[in-house]
């Protein structure tokens, strides 16, 4: 019978075609080594960012002004903290979620678990789908149908510098976020929004987030969108892509490090995603216009309520690097979630292939139907549907991360623990009332 130690020598990795790829230098300069960590945080922040967020963001936003921005902060503090847990994980057991499932539960449970996260990964790639097609249609007068068709070549691009390397990935990912924040940045100091306003609803919560049931179905589409449960498992992967020493002095260096990646990129998400919330607000909730929910409406409304002429283009653009930036995690995610929970290894532009086809199939068949209005609901339901899987994700992530057997030294502290399964219930508990609500027709 093989040993402890041989039985880890055959464990596969997790993305083994990255793992541990990325050198790192051993200068004693802080903040050099600090950079050699920099990468995955920004991947994962890309989910904190993509058309889905502006789906909720821009519904959220024109409807009930600054008062759903306490909801994106408080999905923030959440997801740093879970993102933090997902890493953790990752360097300290060197399994990915996806792995520490399959190897910890039974067949049928871990197959449920993976069907699960597979629907998330749909769902959040159905959201790319349409944010890429209608930036398409924008821009360049693509009609929607064939820019939805269009969005499936994009696998090119993510093999390409696969190809290439990890790093060259992480690359491309941080100039589109910076493109994305430059851009709304422009648009937020031309907006002129209620700076004391917004400041207060982003830490004073409004009763009516519980008991309005249209902006509870919002705030859990904001969650949903926020903290998207496959980049649980995404997290806890790429952060083994680094090439630090594989014992607890370099595991704990490693977790400090990847803690500060993860908390500075999710930051830089909050200000992208609150931007978003607040344009809507600033222009369309206090020029009286509530119902703005497509992003094409979003995109004509801009020019003559800002009375700048790129409003409408920078908008358009910064939504289709949020899609194209989006496309390359979803792909990652997918391959980790597959390989994790079955074992099974595709190429990633089959991987891909099988992705976007459950993605576009529905949107076709919506957007032939019901045009933009139906592609904008589609929008925000696919990001409840991220919320009501986020619990299927977190739950197994804070029973192993609090598990000292396979954490060791890292094992969560008791207020950790504690924190995270309250988050947990919090988050389990916010859809269920949900749930009740729809169900009662309130």
């Amino acid at each position: 019978m093989p040993s402890v130690e041989e039985l880890d020598q055959q464990r596969k990795p997790s993305l083994p075609d990255v793992f541990s790829s990325v050198k790192l230098t051993k200068s004693p300069v802080f903040w050099r080594r600090v950079l050699g960590f920099a990468g995955p945080g920004f991947l994962i922040s890309v989910g904190y960012m993509d058309p889905g967020n502006w789906a909720t963001d821009l519904a959220g936003g024109s409807r009930y002004g600054y008062t759903l921005l306490f909801v994106i902060m408080l999905s923030n503090l959440t997801a740093i903290l879970l993102q933090s847990l997902a890493l953790k994980l990752g360097v300290a057991t060197e399994r990915d979620l996806a792995q520490a499932c399959r190897e910890n539960y039974s067949r049928p449970t871990t197959i449920f678990l993976w069907l699960f996260a597979e629907v998330a990964i749909c769902a959040c790639d159905l959201a790319e789908v349409i944010g890429s097609a209608i930036a398409l249609e924008l821009l360049f007068g693509i009609p929607l149908l064939l820019g939805v068709i269009l969005t499936g070549t994009d696998v090119l691009l993510i093999l390409l510098l696969q190809n290439r390397g990890f790093r060259y990935l992480e690359a491309l990912v941080i100039t589109l976020i910076g493109t994305i924040a430059v851009l709304f940045g422009i648009e937020i100091v031309l907006s002129r929004p209620e700076w004391a306003a917004m400041v207060y609803k982003m830490f004073v919560p409004s009763p009516s987030i519980i008991t309005n049931r249209e902006m509870l179905y919002i705030a859990i589409g904001i969650l949903g969108a926020t903290v998207m449960p496959h980049n649980l498992y995404l997290h806890s992967s790429i952060v083994q892509t680094r090439d630090y020493a594989r014992t607890p002095e370099g595991k704990r260096e490693a977790i400090r490090f990847a803690n500060i990646d993860s908390a500075v990129a999710l930051m830089l998400a909050l200000l992208v995603n609150a931007a978003i919330l607040v344009l809507a607000a600033a222009v369309f909730h206090r020029g009286g216009h509530f119902e703005v929910a497509e992003i094409g409406d979003a995109y004509k409304l801009l020019t003559p309520m800002l009375g700048f002429t790129g409003a409408s283009t920078m908008f358009a653009l910064a939504l289709l690097a949020s899609g194209q930036n989006s496309t390359i995690t979803g792909t990652l995610a997918g391959q980790v979630v597959m390989e994790g929970f079955i074992d099974i290894r595709l190429a990633p532009w089959l991987r891909r292939l099988i992705t976007r086809t459950l993605a576009i199939i529905p949107t076709v068949i919506v957007t032939f139907f019901y045009g933009e209005q139906g592609t904008a609901d589609l929008l925000i339901l696919s990001q409840v549907i991220l919320s009501m899987q986020l619990s299927f994700a977190v739950f197994p992530l804070v029973a192993f991360t609090s598990d000292k057997d396979k954490m060791g030294e890292f094992v969560n502290r008791r207020w950790l623990k504690n924190l995270g399964y309250t988050v947990a219930c919090f988050i389990a508990g916010l859809n269920a009332w949900l749930l009740v609500q729809i169900f009662r027709g309130h």
